[in-house]
């Protein structure tokens, strides 16, 4: 499938004299995303910063205007211990005067072009509108990811909920996710039991750019030590209002050598931490993850999150088209 550019459209690669334009593009066409504002460092932390690799970025432009942006954040999986490089999906915006023109479509179609040579798989998690524009691209359903609601007051819970808003979360009483990976013992987390699915590669590298470098994110973490005071497992969540409720969103559980146990206390511990209403997490299923998520008393919550994929080639293994070859967390799946 070939992209035909439309008529009067010049498609290019991002270049940093480009940021100004980009992100203007971006608030007028999707607003201020998840931290309110468009704002530089988080844009540059995204898409050059990123220890996969810088994003691949291209721009439609009309007149030296700047209409239309398609991103693809690198990103690396590890699966029956085979490297599967990857780019996810990310923001998408065409200018309101000039949509319906077929920008998208084409941005996308020649980004996949570029991509095939070094890259496996694209993947996202696409909202009901734009799913079927991605299907008729080659995109393949792979299903939905179960989120687990752990509600800690289930009456106030059911009666408050309410569509998310910008209003202050107040304070956190835990250290920030870059105070908690500083500890030289992080490494240790990281040595844990085989997983033959697809799961993303975690470093110390990787773990300091998606969660302590990350600006205006406000990732906070708690930890357990054991009993000569070494760093033994974390969690690493962010505090958000769902409306009247707070949620603690977790991210992680980095559990080492522990099990379920283990992580249904560190749960709590956000819980207590976080002041929250509720948690809210994407866990494996058969994992401690997903256990002590259960234990914590989560629940499968409706809907969930539609993951898409594309593989650029066959065969891969394990094959990313089955829900039953992947292993996320919320990390990898949370809009940011």
């Amino acid at each position: 499938m070939r992209a035909t550019t439309p008529p009067g459209m010049l498609i290019r690669e991002y270049g940093d004299e480009d940021e100004t334009a980009v992100l203007s593009l971006l608030a007028s066409s999707l607003g201020g995303g998840p931290t309110g504002t468009r704002s530089p460092r988080l844009f540059r932390w995204k898409h050059l910063d990123n220890p996969s690799g810088r994003s691949l970025m291209l721009l439609a432009a009309c007149d030296e205007r700047v209409v239309g942006l398609r991103a693809f954040m690198r990103w690396r999986f590890v699966g029956d211990a085979e490297v599967i490089r990857a780019v996810r999906a990310v923001d998408t915006a065409t200018h309101p005067d000039f949509q319906g023109r077929g920008i998208f479509r084409t941005l996308t179609l020649e980004a996949l072009d570029r991509l095939r040579g070094d890259t496996d798989v694209v993947f996202n998690t696409p909202n009901e509108k734009s799913m079927p524009g991605y299907l008729k691209m080659g995109w393949r359903s792979v299903g939905r990811l179960p989120v687990l609601l752990a509600p800690r007051h289930p009456v106030r819970m059911l009666g408050r909920w309410r569509a998310a808003d910008q209003r202050p979360t107040g304070l956190v009483d835990a250290p920030t996710a870059a105070e908690a990976l500083a500890d030289p013992d992080v490494p240790r987390l990281l040595v844990g039991r085989p997983e033959r699915r697809l799961h993303t590669i975690r470093t110390p590298e990787y773990l300091r750019w998606r969660y302590a470098d990350a600006p205006l994110l406000d990732y906070r973490a708690v930890t357990e030590r054991d009993s000569g005071g070494r760093l033994s497992a974390m969690a690493i969540f962010r505090v958000r209002l769902r409306g009247s409720l707070r949620e603690a969103t977790v991210s992680e559980l980095l559990l080492g050598q522990g099990g379920a146990a283990v992580g249904r206390r560190l749960l709590r511990a956000v819980a207590r931490a976080g002041r929250v209403d509720h948690l809210a997490m994407v866990f494996a299923p058969r994992s401690p993850e997903r256990s002590a998520a259960r234990r914590a008393g989560a629940l499968r919550a409706p809907g969930g999150v539609t993951l898409l994929c594309n593989p650029l080639h066959d065969p891969i293994d394990p094959d990313p088209t089955s829900m039953t070859s992947w292993a996320l967390t919320t990390g990898d799946v949370e809009v940011f």
